[in-house]
C-alpha cells in the first residue's frame, strides 16, 4: 500500500480507502462485511468511509464493529451528513446547525469512536446559509469530533465559497468527495482546477463504474447473478442502470487487452486510472465479499504510462460523461 496527503494538510491516507456504500447493512451480510474490512486491514487499507446514510445509519454500525479492537490512531475513518436517516422528519436531513451537530454524535455513537477524521457534506445544501453549514462544521472540529473537513459532490463555485468560509472559521476544507472514473470525468474541467489552486485533493467515488470496468457486463449477456446490477433493493440496479448501454460496455470490451498487456485485472486498471490524476487522493473501492478487495488493492503502486492513459482515452474517452453541469445537489432537502 502507498499513501498520499490529503490536500494541503499533514494528513496521510491510503490510496486504496474502503467504503461501504450499498453493501454493508444492506446488500451483503455482517459477517462478510466484517470479512470484507478484515480483509481490507490485512492488506494494508487504513482508510475506511461510510455516511449515516448509508443503509439508514445501519453501514456505520457494521464499519465501527468490524473495526473494534483495531488501533484507533492508525487509522483514518470519514463519514458524511446530509441524506435523510431516522425516521425522516422534517429536520433529519440538510446541513442545518441542528442536524449537523445531531448527526455527529450518532455518527461517532454508531463507529464507536470518539473522533472521525474527516466529516463530509454529502451534498449542498440550498435551503440553509452556507455560514451556518461552515460554522457547524467548525464547530464539531473545535470539539474534537472531526479532526478535519470535507465535501461531496460540489460544484467548483461551491467549493470556493465553502473552502473561503472555513478558512476564515480557522479550519481545513481539505478533500472532494466525487465520482470519477473512466466513463464519468465530469470534474476534470472545474472542479479540479479549484481544488488544485485551493489545496483541496480528490476521494474519488465508483472508481470503476459500479463494477461495469470490471469488463463482467458484456452486450447482449444476462446480468450475472448477485451483481450490482440486480440489486434491486440497496438501489444498486438503478445506479448502474445509465452505464448499460451496448455502446459503453462494447468500448470497456476493447480495455480487456490493454489490461492483459500490463498483467492487470480490469478492475486494477481502472483504479490505477484514477490515481494517475495527481489531485486524486485516494480511490473507494467497495466489496460483496472479499476477494474483490485483495484484487482492487493490485492497484496501489501502480503507474499507467503516458502511451497507456492515450490507448484509454482511445478507446472509452469518447464515451466519457464531462459536462461539469452533471454535478448537482437537489434543489431542496430529500424527505
Amino acid at each position: 500500500m502507498e499513501f498520499r496527503y490529503l490536500g494541503h494538510s499533514g494528513l496521510k491516507i491510503s490510496e486504496i480507502t474502503y467504503g461501504n456504500w450499498l453493501t454493508h447493512g444492506s446488500q451483503v451480510e455482517n459477517d462478510i462485511a466484517t470479512q470484507c474490512v478484515h480483509a481490507a486491514l490485512d492488506a494494508g487499507i487504513t482508510t475506511f468511509d461510510t455516511a449515516d446514510v448509508y443503509a439508514n445509519t445501519r453501514a456505520e454500525k457494521v464499519l465501527g464493529d468490524a473495526l473494534a479492537g483495531q488501533r484507533r490512531e492508525s487509522l483514518e475513518i470519514f463519514t458524511k451528513v446530509y441524506w435523510p436517516t431516522g425516521p425522516r422528519g422534517h429536520n433529519d436531513s440538510g446541513l442545518s446547525r441542528k442536524h449537523i451537530l445531531e448527526s455527529i454524535n450518532g455518527s461517532l455513537r454508531r463507529l464507536g469512536t470518539d473522533y472521525v477524521d474527516l466529516y463530509q457534506a454529502h451534498r449542498f445544501d440550498y435551503e440553509t446559509p452556507l455560514e451556518e453549514t461552515m460554522q457547524a462544521f467548525a464547530d464539531v472540529v473545535r470539539q474534537g469530533k472531526a479532526l478535519y473537513i470535507g465535501v461531496s459532490e460540489w460544484t467548483a463555485d461551491q467549493i470556493r465559497a465553502g473552502h473561503a468560509l472555513a478558512k476564515d472559521l480557522g479550519v481545513q476544507l481539505i478533500s472532494s468527495q466525487p465520482q470519477y472514473n473512466m466513463l464519468w470525468r465530469v470534474i476534470e474541467s472545474e472542479v479540479i482546477p479549484a481544488s488544485r489552486e485551493l489545496g483541496i485533493s480528490q476521494i474519488v467515488w465508483s472508481p470503476i463504474a459500479q463494477g461495469v470496468l470490471t469488463g463482467k457486463y458484456a452486450v447482449g449477456a444476462e446480468l450475472p447473478a448477485g451483481s450490482r446490477a440486480t440489486d434491486e433493493k440497496g438501489g444498486g440496479a438503478q445506479s448502474i442502470k445509465r452505464y448499460l448501454t451496448d455502446e459503453v460496455l462494447q468500448g470497456v470490451e476493447e480495455l480487456k487487452p490493454i489490461a492483459a498487456d500490463l498483467g492487470l485485472s480490469m478492475a486494477q486498471l481502472a483504479v490505477a486510472w484514477v490515481l494517475a490524476n495527481d489531485n486524486v487522493a485516494s480511490a473507494l473501492v467497495g466489496a460483496s465479499k472479499p476477494e474483490q478487495v485483495i484484487d482492487n488493492v493490485g492497484a496501489a503502486g501502480v503507474k499507467l504510462e503516458p502511451e497507456v492513459l492515450s490507448r484509454i482515452d482511445e478507446v472509452v474517452g469518447h464515451l466519457a460523461v464531462t459536462d461539469p453541469k452533471k454535478t448537482v445537489s437537489p434543489d431542496t432537502r430529500p424527505s
